[in-house]
């Protein structure tokens, strides 16, 4: 996670097409995005941010 991190922060390119150069069709790694997307990681990070960030502004 970090490393992909890294490589979004350090990249001009949007994530998902940061994602499309590094997965081959139907290979490993898109299989695993694929669940995480079907199992709402993207949305639960989102909910953990906007939850850390409300929680900050409380301080």
């Amino acid at each position: 996670v970090l490393g992909s991190a890294k490589m979004i922060l350090e990249s001009d390119e949007h994530p998902w097409q940061l994602i499309d150069n590094v997965c081959s069709p139907g290979g490993t790694t898109i299989e695993g995005v694929t669940s995480l997307q079907a199992d709402g990681f993207e949305a639960a990070v989102h909910n953990a941010v906007d939850k850390a960030l409300d929680k900050d502004k409380k301080l």
